[in-house]
């Protein structure tokens, strides 16, 4: 935990340092809201004077860095929401095991970082205990903090009631990047159908893409990783539910959908035709996405911002190599869609064991409210400009020269930010490669065909205790299935194993907790 540095001259010169910088940024599309330079806020969110006492707010969060940063972002903070805060700055690895000791002795600072979706289901039990505040009813009153989007707000619920401030991650960055060059050359358009996106792999592999007079290319590289790797995505566009569906008005996990026995044709389709990796399987990320790199494979289906890395390493080895990205890929039925995630990070909380009052309560969410400004939430995502960022035409450009610079005094400060790009009205990056321009706004695009996990704010006790080894079964069957090694008889003998063995319990608990949120 850091002490303070007490240097009111290094304070004065970080505040005109930032004030002068940000309305610079102001000048080339920043969104930062003049007058929102408030000397801080009171215990209800109004704003205070400059003779009020900052309010002291301890906060707990994962470090993904060797080093504590420096406190540099961390005194501009405080100078602009009036507020004294103390981050206790745990390493990553560690985190879980120092939130779980911290709540077993009561000692949990005032506001605390749920690192993903999954710790955050482990204190659903305390949560419903009365352990953390409720902060549903007090949102409204909060400018920025109601502008939170209400699918994801909803999506961090137990039992219907908010908890948490989220930060934002894109709701679906899944689709197609493939090989613009071998498509070109084939005479092939981006594929808008699933018809179409099988005979580009076809023609990836049948069609000498690399004009080297050798068949010894492929059209689709893939992983062992039926969720991130290409099997979920293309799912997806079978229509295919996302890891439940209702029938009947009853919630099914995925598995037991036609969409999903339609899924598996295709890639054992592909895979008996040699369009896929053999060994994809037990293929690794790193080894898939080598396949493309090296020009073995002309597409990769995963997380279309993915396509800047790949881009780089491969014009490192063919300088005439192009991507290109596509979405909205139709199926059978006709309809486009992609799986989302629930469309948070981090999420945080705020226990009841160290936040006395409402009134406390009140002044810790008029801080993030405030946290939600383009001003702060630009100095927490980016840093400080043409020390951390400069800004060109079409957006902010990241100073990467220096990353033990960069991980020493900002990086760290972004696991702050709440709320979003899609919420805050702030800089985004500049993309000078214009197939990751593309990506960028594709993403933005899925918005429009989402499919929601319907369970995303449910409870199964079962799920809980036994639902990631009971998942393997469904794993292992899926594989074996396209593979050759299991019939759809087999397949459908491997779901009633998968019932027995608790997934019948999950089921019920799944659907009781639906007609409780109902």
């Amino acid at each position: 935990m850091r002490k303070k540095q007490a240097a009111s001259t290094f304070r004065v010169l970080c505040t005109t340092t930032l004030v002068g910088c940000i309305l610079a940024g102001c000048a080339s599309g920043s969104g930062v809201n003049e007058g929102s330079a408030t000397s801080g806020t009171n215990q209800g969110g109004a704003p205070t004077s400059e003779a009020q006492a900052p309010f002291k707010l301890t906060i707990m969060t994962n470090l993904h860095t060797p080093e504590v940063p420096t406190d540099a972002i961390e005194k501009m903070l405080e100078e602009k929401t009036n507020t004294d805060l103390t981050i206790n700055w745990v390493p990553d690895g560690s985190y879980e095991e120092k939130l779980n000791s911290s709540f077993a002795t009561g000692s949990l600072p005032q506001a605390v970082y749920m690192k993903n979706q999954t710790t955050y289901i482990l204190f659903r039990d305390a949560i419903r205990n009365n352990q953390f505040w409720e902060i549903g009813p007090f949102i409204k009153d909060y400018p920025n903090l109601s502008k939170l989007d209400e699918l994801v707000v909803k999506n961090t619920a137990v039992d219907g009631k908010t908890y948490a401030i989220y930060q934002e991650r894109p709701l679906s960055r899944q689709g197609i990047i493939f090989r613009k060059d071998w498509a070109d050359k084939l005479g092939l358009a981006a594929p808008k159908t699933t018809d179409e996106l099988y005979n580009m792999l076809k023609q990836f592999k049948e069609g000498d893409p690399d004009g080297n007079g050798k068949a010894d290319t492929i059209g689709l590289t893939d992983r062992s990783d039926l969720v991130y790797g290409a099997f979920k995505t293309v799912a997806s566009y079978f229509g295919t539910p996302n890891n439940w569906g209702l029938a009947d008005g009853k919630l099914q996990p995925e598995f037991m959908f036609p969409q999903y026995k339609e899924t598996m044709d295709f890639f054992k389709k592909l895979y008996d035709e040699g369009l896929i990796n053999k060994d994809f399987p037990v293929t690794s990320k790193e080894d898939q996405q080598n396949l493309v790199i090296t020009g073995k494979a002309g597409m990769y289906i995963g997380s279309m911002a993915d396509v800047q890395s790949l881009h780089q390493k491969t014009v490192e080895i063919n300088p005439n190599a192009l991507y290109d990205v596509a979405n909205q890929i139709s199926g059978p039925d006709g309809n486009a869609g992609i799986w989302s995630i629930p469309g948070y990070g981090n999420l945080v909380l705020f226990p009841k064991s160290s936040v006395k009052s409402e009134e406390e309560l009140k002044s810790i969410l008029a801080f993030y409210d405030k946290l939600m400004e383009p001003e702060l939430a630009n100095l927490v995502k980016w840093g400080v400009p043409d020390k951390h960022y400069t800004l060109v035409e079409g957006g902010l450009v990241q100073k990467v020269e220096d990353t033990k610079m960069t991980d020493r005094e900002q990086k760290p400060y972004e696991i702050l930010q709440v709320g979003g790009e899609s919420t805050i009205d702030m800089l985004r990056a500049y993309n000078k490669l214009p197939a990751k321009a593309k990506a960028e706004e594709l993403i933005i695009e899925n918005n429009s065909m989402l499919i929601n996990d319907p369970t995303a704010a449910l409870d199964s006790k079962t799920y809980g205790e036994k639902g990631v080894e009971l998942q393997q079964i469904i794993n292992d069957a899926t594989y074996r299935y396209i593979l050759g090694n299991l019939d759809a008889a087999g397949f459908d003998g491997e779901i009633e194993r998968w019932k027995k063995g608790g997934g019948e319990s999950i089921i019920t608990e799944y659907n009781e907790s639906l007609a409780k949120t109902q």
